[in-house]
């Protein structure tokens, strides 16, 4: 069983085979990259008037892919609207997949990626998933590292600051059939945000919902893809109506726990046989392979003072735990905020009461969730380094 889990784990982040209909077909190339200036560069917003995902840099990353030719050259050219024709497979069957991640300045001016291949990778692994056509991801990061030195004056300074990045592949054959897309655009834009939580950490509270699923073993919880975030918008907004931030999402007639939102969960605790653990659920193809979640699991192990584990967890197991004030801290993980502390539950009519640190009634995240923050961001902008941080410049 072990080695099955470590084959399936290698398989989250391996580079998949290419499409069956493209295998003759030319590659992404970044050197046949071709390159349009903006003649209207937009006024850069300050820093404290960032909101996410609300502003755009002045360019953007397009290539177009065809079944017959493969992949066209990228472009590098002024940020603009997208025109596609009604018809186009992307907005009928949510042929759509993307990623996140960032670019960051460090102290010295040098643009950093964080682990920028496990994006590529997984994204590939999205594409096949939905058969759009696989690509090149080092080709692509070498045109991204291309766009970020052009439009590097929308790379905020300052730690917490940087250029969110959203690499994007949407099928776009005109057609109302259902099959695979013969056509396809890969595109990348890039908007500035601050930091997640601009006056530190807020803990939020969860509803434990058991009337909505978000995935399940073997459907497509393990890719990005548009179509596993839409249907989470109403249970979003119904736990919203109630006075929670999130939904902590169970599954099966157990009540698993899976993920917290979009975002990976962690449960530090006591475990039933007294050990300190950092317990996250497995991926068993219902869980996104995150990266800060395994970023999160590579740091825990490297440090060697709990148990570090992926294993499957329930709400009764952890509405038990926390009765027997066996919980230390909950958290979720992601790109947008790297790591979201937890401090209330709700299940089954029940508010179950996270603690998050016994040492300072005032603090909004334990210990070892402001731990595992810094250490990530001080990788993230150059203040330690670590092959996990990719200079650009």
């Amino acid at each position: 069983m072990r080695f099955l889990r470590a084959q399936f784990v290698a398989q989250q982040f391996a580079q998949p085979a290419k499409r069956w209909n493209s295998t003759a077909t030319a590659g992404l190339q970044a050197s046949l990259l071709r390159v349009k200036k903006t003649e209207a560069p937009k006024a850069l917003v300050a820093n404290k008037d960032l909101i996410f995902g609300r502003t755009f840099s002045d360019h953007m990353v397009t290539a177009e892919w065809s079944q017959e030719k493969g992949w066209d050259a990228p472009e590098l050219r002024p940020y603009d609207k997208i025109c596609l024709d009604p018809s186009a497979v992307v907005f009928h069957y949510a042929s759509e997949c993307f990623e996140g991640m960032k670019a960051y300045k460090d102290k010295n001016g040098k643009i950093r990626l964080f682990r920028p291949e496990m994006n590529m990778a997984r994204m590939n692994r999205s594409t096949a998933r939905i058969a759009l056509p696989q690509f090149e991801g080092d080709e692509l990061l070498k045109v991204i590292g291309e766009y970020l030195k052009l439009d590097e004056r929308w790379i905020p300074e300052g730690r917490g600051y940087s250029l969110y990045l959203r690499p994007t592949m949407i099928g776009t054959q005109e057609s109302l059939g259902v099959a695979a897309s013969n056509r396809a655009m890969l595109f990348v834009i890039g908007s500035p945000v601050g930091p997640y939580y601009p006056t530190g950490f807020s803990a939020v509270s969860l509803k434990a919902t058991t009337e909505y699923v978000r995935a399940w073993p073997r459907g497509t919880g393990d890719s990005k893809i548009g179509g596993n975030y839409a249907p989470g918008l109403l249970p979003q907004l119904l736990a919203a109506k109630k006075g929670y931030q999130q939904n902590l999402w169970l599954f099966g007639e157990d009540h698993s726990l899976t993920e917290v939102g979009a975002m990976n969960l962690f449960v530090l605790w006591k475990n039933e046989q007294g050990e300190l653990e950092l317990a996250t659920p497995p991926l068993d193809g219902s869980i996104l392979p995150g990266v800060t979640r395994d970023s999160i699991l590579s740091l825990a192990r490297s440090w060697n003072e709990f148990k570090v584990t992926e294993r499957k967890m329930t709400m009764p197991q952890l509405r038990e735990a926390v009765k027997e004030n066996r919980v230390v801290e909950v958290f979720g993980a992601g790109t947008a905020c790297i790591v979201t502390p937890v401090k209330t539950i709700e299940y089954l009519g029940e508010d179950l009461t996270i603690p998050l640190d016994p040492n300072n009634p005032s603090a909004q995240a334990g210990p070892i969730t402001t731990r595992i923050n810094d250490a990530i961001m001080d990788i993230q902008y150059g203040e330690v380094e670590h092959p996990w941080s990719v200079v650009v410049n």
